[in-house]
């Protein structure tokens, strides 16, 4: 077996191991040099140049990326159990199926039920890497379950409770039962401007923007992604 063979058998965790130190700002410029030299990558693929220019990662950081990608996924797409299973080796003390199915969906913006290389790596971008707005509108879109345009208390909901889940009773602090929905019902008064029970992408965008205490709970969010 081939060296370039060997490394290919480092496997999903390493894929998704690379990822999380990507979201956790723990990959560094030297750390991306060493998974390099450890994941050297075996298909380049197409288009990479234009992929550089379309997003805000370097071509090497696209390259450890996609390498990872490849190899678990030869047919170049994630379906959702797999997915979900990503999830899973991050919070094992949790249930994160449930958050992952919604991250999933909001990956998935052509509802195809897969996942390819390119829209994997186009959102981590915008929520890495992207402007304020940029990633409000990516975290709304996460949260309007429906793709109807808003967001209600339903969805907020169980978007809440699904990141509780994920976080388990190890890494979270022991909840009361009805915690999900004082979180809801804080966020429906302070950006449901006109009070009519829903929140539009636009009372979203200037409800973050005005109020440092829910940017910080979305970027809390986000990190989890």
């Amino acid at each position: 077996m081939s060296g370039c063979s060997k490394r290919c058998k480092l496997g999903f965790v390493k894929f998704a191991q690379t990822v999380f130190k990507l979201i956790t700002g723990t990959l560094s410029k030297d750390k991306i040099e060493d998974e390099l030299e450890m994941t050297m990558v075996c298909h380049r693929p197409e288009g990479l140049e234009q992929l550089e220019a379309q997003t805000n990662f370097t071509k090497r950081e696209l390259q450890v990326l996609y390498r990872g990608f490849k190899n678990e996924c030869p047919s170049g797409v994630v379906n959702e159990e797999t997915f979900k299973q990503i999830y899973a080796q991050f919070f094992p003390h949790g249930d994160a199926s449930m958050y992952a199915h919604y991250l999933f969906h909001a990956f998935d913006t052509t509802q195809t039920g897969s996942v390819k290389f390119e829209d994997f790596v186009t959102a981590l971008s915008i929520l890495l890497r992207g402007t304020v707005h940029e990633k409000l509108r990516w975290t709304f879109n996460l949260y309007d379950i429906n793709k109807d345009g808003y967001i209600n208390k339903e969805e907020m909901m169980d978007i809440v409770k699904a990141i509780y889940d994920m976080m388990g009773k190890y890494t979270y602090p022991v909840l009361k039962e009805d915690t999900p929905r004082q979180h809801v019902d804080v966020f429906f008064q302070k950006m449901d401007k006109n009070k009519d029970g829903i929140v539009t992408l636009d009372e979203f965008l200037e409800s973050c923007q005005e109020d440092d205490n829910i940017m910080r709970s979305l970027q809390l969010f986000q990190n989890v992604m």
